[in-house]
């Protein structure tokens, strides 16, 4: 079954003008990247801070699609992981990954793909929730982790992939924090 995009949807709260809570918006991502199966669908930006929390502007709208948040902020977004195709030669692989950090202006983040071309480290806290299929986390050393829906992993900057040795397409929910 193919990734429904437009399935998904975003539902952020502010209050009006009389300090009452309400919806600010209801509807679909801001921004959406997806090749084939995989992809990101970005839901909500604002800097960790008490104003930018408030801000009701959407700011995603405006920017470019990055894999990290800015200094300072946290992003919110969907991301799923396609069924990985082991009968594509190792330099394709290789070179679709490197396509698909290059268009979220994270090549920079690709320091160790000794073990798996999509393999990354981000200077961010990242808390991951699995919500359809299974996907595995590979790190490092170890594993791999096989995730199944509702379980939630506490990505703290460490190098890392997600890697779908299933038949669905798996769907995450990713909150990503940047200190300064």
């Amino acid at each position: 079954m193919a990734m429904d995009w437009a399935a998904l949807r975003r539902i952020v709260t502010d209050d009006n003008a009389a300090g009452r809570s309400r919806i600010l918006i209801d509807g679909a991502a801001a921004k959406l990247i997806a090749v084939e199966e995989a992809g990101l669908a970005e839901i909500w930006t604002a800097p960790l801070t008490a104003n930018g929390l408030l801000d009701a502007t959407d700011s995603l709208k405006d920017q470019d699609l990055k894999l990290e948040p800015d200094v300072g902020a946290v992003k919110v977004r969907w991301f799923s992981v396609a069924p990985e195709d082991a009968s594509k030669p190792a330099e394709e692989r290789e070179t679709a990954a490197a396509f698909g950090f290059g268009a979220v202006g994270a090549a920079h983040a690709r320091v160790d793909t000794s073990r798996h071309p999509m393999m990354h480290k981000t200077d961010t806290l990242d808390v991951i929730i699995l919500v359809k299929g299974e996907v595995d986390l590979l790190l490092d050393d170890g594993g791999p982790t096989r995730l199944t829906p509702g379980d939630v992993v506490i990505q703290r900057a460490t190098n890392h992939a997600w890697v779908n040795h299933g038949a669905e397409t798996a769907l995450l929910v990713a909150v990503l924090m940047r200190a300064e």
